[in-house]
């Protein structure tokens, strides 16, 4: 055979070749393309339920198609309902009903979940020197919000100087390596409603996050707790109710954050045309008076950020808008001014403001 036709023997070889090549590696990025959309397919899933004596709700993101949601839902409630059997006064054999009880001073066993809410609860206390107080229990039942309600009766003077002596956190003691409480006096008397929401959102999320989701909302009764992204791959909006809740004030963007509002308008009686919050001034051990309407607070851990916005509800506006610029919080606030409502925020939660119509 003669040398040019070596050569072109050659190039219609290579030239084969190369198509061959291109062939293939045309296929093998369909094959990867198609492997990626596929992985890449992610599904919205949703439950919801009752807890906590309000609702629940569970919004998750999976790319796998073969989640049985009955499952998660079953892990979802049976987590809850350790919540509220460590931490419920509405459940008379709960762990903080039994402490409740106890009629002595001795040492009493809880679980670490009920340890580490003490100890955040007595941190808080601390740091907001004293108004954030896990003992205001006595008082808030004397004025009919406990689990005994009552007909709404203004208790007297006496009645409330009576009851503030059974009153302090500085009478509990926890200690949380041993997983153990105890009070210094025997009527101390514990209420965990201003944590334990907030908490079960957090054991929520963890739960999931042992699951592997990683993108995921729960919410309880308002309180939110976010991870990751929402189904569009963008930080999940999150609304801020009105004090009216007749529609949202604002509309806030939060990923790997949680959100936590109290508000005076949310528990309340009125006698004698004068409104009475659910929410008690430990110095005073009277329900608050001042024109704070709500007050949503931004923080790692729901937990946290519940007892938080409890403690700068009960501090009012100014006090407590001092308390957030200090500790560097973000926080946003719906002040009533005569029939008007006004808004106010530290500079750290401008940030999470959502723009987007």
């Amino acid at each position: 055979m003669k040398i040019g036709n070596l050569a072109k023997n050659k190039f219609l070889s290579d030239h084969n070749n190369l198509r061959l090549g291109i062939l293939f590696f045309s296929i093998l990025s369909i094959i990867v393309f198609w492997s990626c959309a596929q992985e890449n397919k992610s599904i919205t899933y949703s439950i919801s339920g009752s807890t906590m004596g309000t609702s629940y709700s569970v919004k998750f993101i999976d790319s796998d198609e073969k989640v049985i949601l009955s499952n998660i839902q079953t892990k979802v409630d049976s987590a809850l309902n350790v919540v509220n059997q460590q931490m419920s006064t509405y459940i008379k054999n709960s762990e903080i009903s039994l402490f409740n009880s106890l009629k002595d001073t001795s040492w009493f066993k809880v679980s670490k979940d009920v340890a580490f809410v003490m100890k955040e609860a007595s941190n808080l206390y601390e740091e907001t020197d004293g108004i954030y107080d896990i003992t205001v229990g006595p008082i808030v039942n004397l004025w009919g919000f406990g689990p005994d309600l009552s007909t709404n009766a203004i208790p007297s003077n006496k009645e409330i100087r009576k009851v503030k002596q059974k009153v302090g956190a500085s009478k509990l003691f926890v200690d949380f390596d041993n997983s153990k409480i105890k009070k210094s006096i025997p009527d101390l008397y514990c209420d965990l409603s201003s944590i334990a929401k907030g908490f079960g959102v957090d054991n929520v999320g963890l739960l999931l996050e042992r699951n592997k989701i990683t993108n995921y909302m729960v919410e309880i009764g308002g309180e939110v707790r976010t991870k990751g992204l929402n189904e569009n791959k963008e930080n999940w909006r999150i609304g801020i109710s009105t004090p009216l809740s007749n529609g949202l004030q604002k509309i806030i963007s939060l990923t790997n954050m949680s959100v936590a509002t109290s508000g005076d308008y949310l528990n309340y009686f009125e006698k004698n045309g004068v409104r009475y919050s659910h929410l008690i001034d430990i110095r005073t051990g009277r329900p608050i008076k001042h024109n704070l309407a709500s007050v949503s607070v931004l923080h790692s851990n729901c937990g946290t950020a519940d007892a938080i916005a409890t403690a700068i509800n009960v501090m009012g506006p100014d006090l407590g808008y001092k308390f957030a610029l200090k500790k560097k919080l973000p926080i946003f606030m719906i002040v009533r001014e005569g029939n008007e409502f006004i808004e106010k925020m530290t500079p750290q939660f401008e940030k999470y403001l959502y723009e987007g119509i």
